[in-house]
């Protein structure tokens, strides 16, 4: 018997029969198995996926599409595993397609792709409405634009400058024709008082200044705004005031500066001829130097100097008389001859004003006192005295007038 069984287990042919029927039992078993997974009902659940992109497929290079959200919502339904490989794994893309698509407005569905035929998906919205136009680019000149009101106070700006000046709009075609503004926005505060420099984006508006959907190139450009101040150059005025000391006399005032920069609003310089120092001359006794500040008007804001170097040339002054200083007669005809009624001696005195250093160097022989008597006839007359001196002082004589007879000389 062991021989006879030796023998079977020896023959190849047995051995292959003793395989092919295990696995026939193994197959039976693991079918019996998948049987009883399969039948057994899984977890069924709904997860709701907001914000989901949305992509477009079209002819971007020669079309523009809108209308399309950028997000859309799912709702996802079914098995639990399948429903958290699709949540972990997000390997669904969710799109338009309108490649097809014809120029003019139409109604297209939203679809999903690669995701779990297991898994029941809903899309909301499920159909939008498209518009897709023919892609045009049109060149615009750029207006910087900023709000004047944060210059500050006595400032001003020149035009500003734009670099570059033109960009490039591209969008759907009706939209690129309704184009009114191309903007740069400057979004600064105030006050300003010196030349500004910012990058500016470019801001594309139609004529009722509604924002427009289109693409520009450059989206940015550099937008310099020169500012300087409203100026005006306006003389220094001297005013004085108060009362000179007895005895002091004031030869000249000379100003280190005598124009000054004011910086006020358009409107206050065109009003404003000057701006001045006053000046007290109550205290000025001999030569002096001050610094004074000079003084604006009401609506000027700044001035350049602010103070000015005032130079005084300033004397004590003092009398001199001379007395008895003989007053001639000129002009008198040879054939005739003249004589003093009042003052019977022909003299009168002469007090002096001025510097003590002038009249120091002064004396009556520096005066010629006369009467002009070139025009007069024999008889009495009252004739001026007239004076002729030094132009550096001044004088006062004691009389003004003289009396005197004519007579013709017997032949």
């Amino acid at each position: 018997m062991d021989k006879y069984i030796n023998k079977l287990i020896e023959n190849k042919w047995f051995i292959r029969v003793i395989a092919l029927v295990l696995a026939l039992l193994l197959f039976e078993n693991v079918n019996e198995e998948n049987k009883s997974v399969v039948n057994v009902p899984q977890d069924q659940e709904s997860e709701v996926i907001e914000a989901v992109p949305v992509t477009s497929y079209y002819d971007a290079d020669n079309l523009v599409v809108t209308g399309v959200p950028e997000t859309v919502k799912l709702t996802l339904s079914g098995p639990r595993s399948n429903l958290q490989q699709a949540l972990a794994q997000r390997g669904f893309e969710v799109y338009v397609d309108l490649t097809e698509a014809e120029i003019g407005t139409q109604e297209v569905q939203i679809q999903i792709r690669d995701i779990s035929e297991r898994l029941k998906v809903s899309i909301d919205p499920a159909t939008i409405t498209v518009s897709v136009q023919e892609k045009v680019s049109k060149e615009f000149s750029v207006e910087a634009e900023f709000d004047s009101n944060i210059l500050a106070e006595g400032y001003v700006s020149d035009v500003a400058v734009v670099e570059p000046n033109k960009v490039t709009v591209t969008g759907a075609k009706d939209v690129v024709e309704s184009i009114t503004y191309v903007k740069a926005t400057l979004d600064i505060k105030g006050p300003i008082n010196e030349t500004i420099k910012r990058e500016a984006n470019i801001l594309v508006l139609d004529q009722a200044l509604n924002k427009l959907d289109v693409l520009v190139e450059p989206s940015t450009v550099q937008v310099t705004i020169p500012v300087k101040a409203s100026t005006k150059t306006v003389p220094i005025n001297i005013v004085q005031s108060g009362r000179l000391p007895a005895g002091v006399t004031i030869e000249s005032i000379r100003l280190e500066k005598d124009e000054a920069k004011i910086i006020a609003p358009e409107d206050v310089l065109d009003k404003t001829d000057s701006v001045r120092v006053e000046l007290d001359v109550s205290e000025i006794e001999k030569d002096t130097e001050l610094t004074l500040p000079v003084i604006i008007s009401e609506g000027v804001i700044a001035v350049d100097p602010q103070v000015v170097k005032v130079s005084i040339r300033a004397n004590k002054t003092e009398d001199r008389t001379f007395s008895n200083i003989p007053i001639g007669i000129e002009g008198l005809s040879n054939s005739y001859e003249a004589v003093f009624r009042e003052p019977a001696n022909g003299s009168t005195s002469l007090t002096l004003s001025g510097s003590s250093g002038d009249i120091a160097s002064l004396s009556a022989s520096s005066f010629r006192l006369f009467i002009d008597a070139s025009n007069l006839e024999p008889g009495e007359h009252e004739v001026k005295i007239q004076v002729d001196g030094p132009n550096n002082v001044e004088w006062k004589l004691a009389r003004e007038t003289v009396k005197i007879l004519i007579t013709q000389e017997d032949e």
